[in-house]
């Protein structure tokens, strides 16, 4: 890093640093108790800070690693600065944990940013530390930056272990993946991701020489058709059922091995993915979660997916193959009608957006969710377009560990769009400092008004008297 990005990035991060303290103040100030999931999360976190180890809370879902976390840098820090009673791990203190993640996440997404992309010269420094405050306010995540909720942690080891993997320090990238789990149990398939890296990137090297074998130039230049893929998916079995190169896979992602198997034996005692209150949260196979999670990318890159030359090369591709997009839209409407399902949460909470959204738009009339299926197929073409840089193994490792992220959920939740969403985000092309400024500018604007409603519109429930608040 040169010495005026280094000091760049120093700026960008005290100035969010900055302004998030301020903004953390007045979050604070106006909601002094726990809210929504804060009322298991910091109790449970309490409890942890008065030894009691063995004490849990039912309902909680997820495994313990915010509250170990919590612990492990409350209580040094109380005794280095000599506090004493309520004011540790107080519901601020805790808070105070996720604003501390925040500022690593800001790091490590400016460093995933220089790695990824550290062969395209053309971006500047200033194009990476913008990037990199762009992404750091992603309004689904900044907002929980402020609340004791498992998300910025989730994010923060994550992120961690993808970058550490990108670095060949696969064994280190494991055990933050690990710690990863631990704040949430889906980011197993996020740590089966860094695995898949690796896996992708011997593929690749594989693939390239059987191509130079042939000599078979057009498979190279028309990446993305159907023939291709067949001859991909030949290559693919071949290289499986080979000893020799599976035992080369295996030495290079032991310790991500190890950590599925931890995984998969968790899940047989526990009886489940989830622990604690399961009635929530069961699993099953919502395909339509795919077609949300498009959108909801489309909507926070729309500087990026939504423009007119993107409309017009999809219109272009929807005449060349009219047979392949009505197969498309026929097996998406069939996915529509038996696969989707409405969480009880979705319907009861009107404290989210979600709520809205559905209420507003998907409820207005049973066919609203078949007529969205041509915004869901250009969202998912458009997706896929701005990853054409990345290698087809990149891509199809990338879409296994998607689905398996969001399919089996049943509550529509923007929430578990984070990282898949910031995942993307990362691997794709720069695009023009206009596009990034208006991209910025967008995300400023969201969460000004996610904020707004936050602390100042406030409403409450009949014969409750508890103060609700909107939220994402």
């Amino acid at each position: 890093m040169e010495r005026t990005d280094a000091h760049g990035l120093s700026a960008a991060m005290s100035g969010t640093f900055l302004l998030s303290c301020l903004l953390f103040a007045a979050i604070n100030h106006r909601q002094r108790g726990p809210y929504m999931d804060e009322g298991f999360h910091v109790p449970q976190a309490q409890a942890y800070c008065h030894g009691r180890f063995l004490q849990w809370d039912p309902m909680i879902t997820t495994l313990p690693g915010l509250y170990l976390v919590s612990v492990a840098v409350v209580k040094p820090a109380a005794w280095l600065f000599g506090w004493t009673g309520s004011v540790v791990c107080s519901v601020g203190m805790l808070r105070f944990i996720n604003l501390l993640f925040s500022t690593g996440n800001f790091y490590l997404l400016y460093s995933l940013l220089f790695k990824i992309h550290q062969k395209n010269k053309a971006v500047s420094g200033f194009q990476r530390i913008l990037s990199t405050l762009t992404l750091a306010m992603f309004p689904t995540l900044y907002f929980f930056t402020f609340l004791y909720y498992t998300d910025p942690g989730s994010v923060f080891f994550t992120l961690f272990a993808y970058l550490m993997c990108l670095y060949g320090n696969h064994k280190t990238s494991a055990l933050l993946g690990f710690c990863g789990f631990m704040f949430r149990q889906t980011n197993i398939v996020w740590a089966a991701f860094c695995a898949g890296n690796v896996v992708a990137e011997k593929l690749n090297e594989a693939w390239k020489t059987e191509l130079q074998k042939k000599k078979d130039e057009k498979i190279s230049s028309r990446k993305g058709s159907f023939s291709d893929l067949i001859r991909i998916l030949q290559f693919l079995t071949e290289y499986v059922i080979s000893p020799k190169k599976l035992l080369t896979l295996t030495a290079l992602t032991w310790p991500y091995i190890i950590l599925v198997t931890v995984f998969f034996v968790f899940v047989f005692i526990n009886g489940g993915i989830v622990v604690g209150d399961r009635s929530s949260h069961e699993a099953c196979l919502h395909f339509p979660q795919l077609f949300y999670f498009l959108s909801f990318t489309v909507f926070f890159s729309f500087p990026h997916l939504l423009t007119p030359t993107k409309i017009r090369k999809f219109l272009l591709s929807l005449r060349k193959h009219p047979v392949q997009y009505s197969l498309i839209a026929i097996i998406s409407l069939f996915l529509i009608w038996k696969f989707t399902y409405v969480h009880k949460y979705l319907l009861a909470d009107n404290r989210h957006y979600t709520f809205y959204v559905w209420r507003k738009v998907f409820q207005r009339h049973e066919l609203v969710k078949y007529v969205l299926v041509p915004v869901y197929i250009f969202a998912g073409w458009s997706f896929a377009d701005t990853l054409k840089s990345k290698s087809i193994f990149w891509i199809l490792m990338y879409f296994v560990c998607l689905l398996a992220v969001t399919v089996p959920q049943k509550l529509l939740e923007f929430r578990y769009f984070i990282l898949p969403f910031l995942i993307y985000r990362l691997n794709i092309p720069f695009p023009s400092l206009y596009r990034q400024l208006l991209e910025l500018a967008f995300y400023i604007v969201v969460n000004a008004v996610t904020f707004y409603l936050f602390l100042n519109r406030t409403f409450q429930w009949p014969n409750k008297d508890e103060i609700q608040r909107f939220m994402w």
